[in-house]
């Protein structure tokens, strides 16, 4: 690849001792400053400053010789300021970095082999937990976990994107960078509504964990519903453990923060979102806590709370704003590759709304992992007891194109009905009955991706109690991208994801059993990029 020169105001290279300074200045001109990326190179430390003040730093794979892909720094809001970066190392790619009002490869940035079509993925880079899930001003908002700069783990900032419908995303520049304090770790956001926290009634303010020598919790507020934020220069407010989630408790007019503290979770309540006091803990939770109510089988006078960490193991139980009361866990309601699932704040009426995070390879992508669909999330009682149920939020209708619907198929023709659906983004139902044997598989390309073993009672490993006893029936719905399949058993009751392997055949969905399938329907996707 022929390298760009960009336009560079001053080169100042200063030596001390054992190691060498290289500072390039830029006058800011244009809206993205794309850099090119060896993974082959180790990473050095690059700071960005503006003047003697240091903005923030990373740290970044430069290339030497060749080009692997290139990432880009969002400069938009220091237009017209001169902005220094000031490197560690010498190397052949710094002369290539570059200013444009393009991403290098803008033009097929939705378009790459393994872009997922309809999940949201980071332009560039490595995104993880979703973080600061809120509604605002008719928009949802997802931060994120992100490194621009790579798409491997590191360099933590918050990834921001906005979305009117859950469906389509607009990725906007980070909202959070890392800073003297460390690098942006999760947490949450919220609407303060009355202005407890003093900065304006209806400012977002966003809670967070700052890793650096040590973990500490902070704050930043927001005055351009979440286009740039301002950190709290009370910083921190909290020491140590990490992941705040952050929501308003109307019965007690507190606020309440759910911490991730060694192997519990701890409860703080405060009322101007500064102060925090200490109240109680729950122990067998790791990290990224939620803690909210909902409705049981949608009755308004019955109402149960529910607390989950990462792994998306919850308990069942009540809570006084204070003190959370187990009654009922720890069970799952998720499965594979989904982890550190937060659900949004400040939703109008009674949904909750959850995204998670898929832990999914992106193979030779300059990107990599990818948020799994949004689902909503309900308690539902079952012959087991109160469970929490996870299905794709109505919105997914949206994006249905070409349609199929069949009744009472034997297998042989249900297989033959699929093959003929020409299309890698499908939303699929079966209502499917195993009459003999016990077990029943669903394969993708030549590769199981749905698998149950009746004489262990497992889907894909997972323990799973049949609806009936004695009656393998399952109502499955399944969600299939370039590079990921979800699944939601029985109405949600088991939320399964995976990545996609290597294809074997170029055959599609094709079932395996002695089954019967009552009904089948599929419906072709369309991207939300396009």
């Amino acid at each position: 690849m022929n390298y760009r020169f960009a336009v560079v105001l001053t080169i100042l290279i200063s030596s001390k001792a054992f190691s060498q300074k290289i500072e390039k200045e830029y006058l800011i001109e244009n809206k993205y400053l794309n850099i090119p990326i060896d993974m082959k190179q180790e990473r050095q430390r690059v700071q960005f400053a503006l003047g003697e003040d240091t903005l923030t730093y990373a740290e970044i794979r430069i290339a030497d010789n060749e080009i692997d892909y290139w990432v880009f720094a969002d400069l938009s809001q220091w237009k017209g300021e001169k902005l220094k970066l000031v490197f560690n190392k010498q190397a052949k790619g710094i002369e290539c970095i570059y200013q444009s009002d393009k991403i290098e490869g803008e033009d097929s940035l939705y378009r790459g082999t393994n872009r997922p079509q309809f999940h949201f993925t980071t332009r560039r880079g490595w995104n993880n937990d979703p973080n600061g899930l809120v509604y605002h001003d008719g928009g949802y908002h997802l931060f994120y976990q992100h490194n621009p700069y790579e798409n491997q783990w590191g360099n933590m900032h918050w990834g921001h994107a906005v979305s009117k419908d859950l469906l389509h995303w607009e990725e906007l520049n980070p909202a959070l960078y890392p800073d003297k304090m460390g690098t942006m770790f999760s947490g949450s956001a919220v609407i303060d509504k009355e202005n407890t926290g003093g900065w304006g009634k209806n400012t977002m303010i966003a809670f967070y964990t700052a890793a650096g020598k040590n973990m500490t919790q902070n704050l930043a507020y927001s005055m351009n519903n979440g286009r740039s934020f301002i950190k709290y220069a009370g910083n921190p407010i909290l020491g140590p453990d990490r992941d705040p989630k952050v929501f308003w408790y109307e019965p007690s007019g507190v606020w309440v923060m759910v911490l991730y503290e060694d192997n519990y979770f701890a409860i703080y309540n405060s009322k101007d979102l500064k102060n925090w006091e200490y109240k109680s803990k729950t122990k067998g939770f790791f990290e990224c806590p939620e803690l909210f109510e909902l409705h049981v089988d949608g009755n308004v006078n019955n109402k149960k709370w529910v607390m989950y960490g990462a792994s998306g193991t919850y308990m069942i139980g009540n809570f006084d704003g204070e003190v959370f009361t187990p009654e009922q866990g720890k069970y799952f309601y998720s499965w594979g590759s989904q982890y550190a699932a937060q659900t949004f704040n400040n939703i109008p009426g009674e949904r909750r709304i959850q995204i998670g995070w898929g832990r999914i390879e992106q193979s030779g992508m300059p990107f990599n992992q990818m948020m799994l669909f949004p689902t909503e999330l309900t308690l539902r009682t079952t012959r087991e007891g109160i469970r929490l149920f996870c299905e794709p939020i109505r919105e997914i209708e949206k994006l249905h194109d070409k349609n199929y619907a069949w009744k009472n198929l034997t297998l042989k023709e249900a297989n033959k009905k699929l093959n003929e659906i020409d299309n890698d983004l499908l939303h699929v139902k079966m209502d499917v009955e195993i009459e003999h044997g016990l077990d029943l598989k669903i394969f993708y390309k030549g590769n199981p991706v749905i698998y149950y073993d009746g004489n262990f009672n497992r889907f894909n490993g997972a323990p799973y109690t049949c609806t009936y006893p004695g009656i393998f029936r399952f109502d499955i719905e399944l969600i299939i991208d370039k590079t990921s399949i979800e699944c939601y058993i029985d109405k949600g009751k088991l939320f399964i994801s995976d990545a996609l392997k290597k294809p074997k055949k170029n055959d599609g969905l094709q079932l395996e059993g002695d089954i019967k399938i009552h009904s089948l329907e599929a419906y072709e996707m369309k991207s939300i990029w396009e």
